[in-house]
């Protein structure tokens, strides 16, 4: 089974996470790290990554945090990935430099491996932020968005 860095799962939670209760407003990522249990330390070099991608925008002072840079329909799964993976596109994850390094390996299993790498990323990028955050409405998933509107008459 392939397995993702915990620094790619956390960074889509985030990026998810954000979109989803933003709400307009910056969301702070104490706020992400308290809703979704993901260590401050892993997001904050992610987060200045993916601010640098455009993916999010970061607002500064006491009522800053991030934003996403452009719609939530514009975002997929995959460009998130290349971002916190350090993928250009048509870049490859690789293996360890250990690994598959016999003549069968550096031939046959190297290469596949890659096609592997490539049919997930674009899986990955027909997925996008909106999906992800209508997954999380249809499944019930608390919004903060709900607690920021006010009525008044």
């Amino acid at each position: 089974m392939l397995k993702f860095s915990k620094k790619l799962l956390y960074a889509i939670e985030a990026v998810v996470d954000i979109a989803y209760n933003s709400g307009g407003e910056p969301v702070q990522i104490r706020e992400v790290t308290n809703r979704q249990g993901v260590p401050q330390r892993y997001l904050e070099q992610v987060m200045q990554r993916l601010v640098k991608a455009g993916i999010l925008k970061g607002i500064r002072g006491p009522r800053g945090g991030y934003m996403l840079a452009r719609d939530r329909s514009k975002i997929s799964v995959g460009a998130i990935a290349r971002v916190v993976m350090d993928l250009s596109p048509g870049g490859e994850m690789d293996l360890p430099n250990d690994v598959a390094t016999g003549p069968i390996g550096r031939s046959v299993v190297r290469p596949l491996w890659s096609e592997f790498q490539e049919h997930i990323l674009v899986m990955m990028d027909n997925v996008t932020v909106e999906e992800l955050t209508t997954r999380a409405f249809r499944t019930g998933v608390p919004s903060d968005v709900y607690n920021r509107i006010t009525y008044s008459i």
